[in-house]
């Protein structure tokens, strides 16, 4: 079975190098069970790409991947945890997806509650999620639980919500622009970042708030992860519209201000496979969320 789970992450990452690191084990030794695979489907299995980076599945590498997700997580549900759960002599790992914000509101709660609570054969892993990957990482099991707004929870997967929040403008102490709060116009005018979970985005729900009112801004700066922006806007002028529980924790260096258009609320969900719903283990964990989330 660990090569069969090896094999899989290979697939999965289509780089040793990162493979080993989610596995937990040296690159040299993965690249000893690769090779004893090769030998074992008497196929290459994975090649190096053209490009030099990665490496690209062989059609027998291809064809493996879907069988293989099915049988390991078939075979999980038989020899995993029993019904019963403990946490406190539980030695169970719990894999979170979730974005930097979320992981330091909600996630950073779960692991003191469960310090606090002596649970110290608990293990959280914090993985950053991909949208379009988030269904099969669920269903596979690589994800438990994944931290998500209403709109990114999968079709058909079960979900509970934890938290709503609520928008405003951020900027950084002694802006020139003052302490007022924006009209539409000035909002539209100023240079603002924008946090792109998939990366590299330049347009958000606010610009679809502003193109009603035939407006549009400047996204000067687009980031992956909310814990860049108060350093950005700390040296510049740039604004940016950021949840109040996130702009909380940075009331010593940024201001925030009410916007000048309303907004629907952030609601942040918790989603997961219903394959779990009965699970003790996983009912618990889901319990910590909600009471996380609620203090």
């Amino acid at each position: 079975m660990p090569l069969l789970v090896s094999l899989k992450v290979m697939l999965d990452e289509r780089n040793v190098t990162r493979a080993a690191a989610r596995l937990g084990i040296s690159q040299p030794a993965l690249s000893a069970q690769l090779a004893r695979l090769r030998d074992i489907f008497k196929d290459q299995l994975l090649t190096p790409a053209a490009s030099g980076k990665g490496m690209v599945l062989t059609p027998r590498g291809n064809e493996l991947k879907e069988p293989l997700r099915l049988a390991l997580q078939n075979l999980q549900d038989v020899i995993g945890a029993p019904s019963g759960f403990d946490p406190k002599k539980s030695d169970r790992t719990f894999t979170i997806g979730a974005n930097d914000n979320a992981t330091a509101i909600v996630g950073s709660r779960l692991v003191a509650f469960s310090r606090r609570d002596g649970l110290s054969g608990i293990r959280f892993a914090f993985r950053s999620i991909d949208v379009t990957k988030l269904a099969g990482q669920l269903e596979a099991g690589d994800l438990d639980v994944a931290l998500v707004s209403k709109d990114a929870v999968p079709s058909g997967m079960p979900s509970q919500p934890l938290l709503e929040e609520r928008f405003m403008m951020a900027q950084r102490k002694d802006h020139p622009r003052g302490l007022r709060r924006p009209t539409m116009r000035e909002y539209s005018r100023l240079e603002h970042v924008i946090v792109s979970g998939e990366g590299g985005g330049f347009r958000g729900f606010i610009d679809d708030v502003l193109a009603k009112d035939g407006l549009t801004r400047r996204v000067a700066v687009s980031v992956q992860h909310y814990s860049v922006v108060p350093l950005l806007l700390q040296s510049t002028d740039l604004v940016c519209t950021l949840p109040q529980r996130f702009l909380n924790r940075y009331q010593d260096v940024l201001q925030a201000l009410p916007l000048p258009f309303d907004t629907r609320p952030f609601t942040l969900h918790a989603t997961w496979h219903a394959r779990f719903d009965n699970d003790r283990g996983h009912q618990w964990l889901r319990r910590q969320l909600k009471d996380c989330a609620a203090g």
